[in-house]
């Protein structure tokens, strides 16, 4: 009997609502065992990013290491990573321990609007990590940064840009729509086999509790491939949990600006009891 592990690399958010602390209440919350390596202390919170302090590379890889010498991961996380140096480490320890099922959400903003990647380091993601991913889960913005161009707009402007970030390497690539407009938020999903796109479509949650939010389906994903399952299906379980957290988001009151996703709506209602 094995439990189903997942090991996010990402930085931190002391307000509890992304990075390692989102990722970690979406695998428990999905019945998956977490472990952490954390890539930078970020002093954030629900209204902006006040400062980054990066972890030594060499301190990531031993964090990276001590997992996985130990425990049985099934599926691996990456989220923040600020510098190139960073990217190296990750991408060598992947390789170390015969990392295939990687999800890489390639945060490069807040939600508040803070830049959380070095411009440098832009190039490294798209040379170092994506090749390495079985999915990347970029939105629009990150998508357009990635391959130095404009904002998709429609939705065939969007597979044709999930499309060509296949060409960066990666075996699938998740291209997500919430940053679009409409009544419904619309992802596609492009795979390097040549079948045809597949589109997950939800409707549009109207709350400003969005905190998370990629950090939260990201690790939904991996957590649904730790337990098995194949690419697609994982992306619709961890598309309706997202849904779901966002619906009862509102149900939560956690501080001043863009709160959390409720992570644990299953289990139990926001407010006083």
């Amino acid at each position: 009997m094995t439990t189903p592990t997942a090991l996010t690399i990402a930085g931190t958010d002391p307000s509890g609502g992304a990075g390692i602390q989102a990722d970690l209440k979406a695998f428990a919350a999905l019945g998956v065992h977490g472990a952490s390596a954390i890539t930078a202390l970020v002093a954030q919170n629900t209204q902006g990013v006040r400062a980054i302090h990066d972890v030594p590379a060499d301190f990531i890889r031993a964090e990276i290491d001590a997992v996985f010498d130990d425990l049985s991961v099934d599926a691996v996380k990456i989220g923040m990573l600020s510098k190139p140096v960073v990217i190296e480490t990750v991408g060598a320890a992947l390789d170390a321990h015969g990392a295939r099922t990687v999800v890489l959400d390639p945060v490069m903003v807040a939600a508040s609007g803070d830049p959380l990647l070095d411009e440098d380091a832009v190039v490294g993601v798209r040379d170092v990590l994506l090749p390495r991913a079985l999915v990347i889960t970029p939105n629009l913005p990150e998508a357009a940064k990635l391959l130095d161009t404009g904002e998709a707009a429609t939705t065939e402007e969007m597979e044709a840009q999930a499309r060509r970030l296949l060409e960066f390497g990666p075996r699938a690539v998740l291209l997500k729509g919430g940053h679009g407009s409409g009544a419904d938020s619309a992802d596609v999903l492009v795979t390097r086999d040549g079948s045809a796109a597949r589109w997950f479509v939800a409707p549009r949650i109207d709350t400003k509790n969005t905190h998370g939010t990629g950090c939260t389906l990201s690790s939904a994903i991996a957590a649904g491939l730790a337990k098995g399952l194949a690419l697609p299906d994982a992306v619709e379980a961890a598309k309706a949990y997202l849904t779901a957290a966002l619906k009862q988001a509102d149900s939560l009151a956690i501080g001043k600006g863009r709160g959390p996703v409720h992570h644990f709506h299953a289990f139990w209602q926001g407010g006083s009891t």
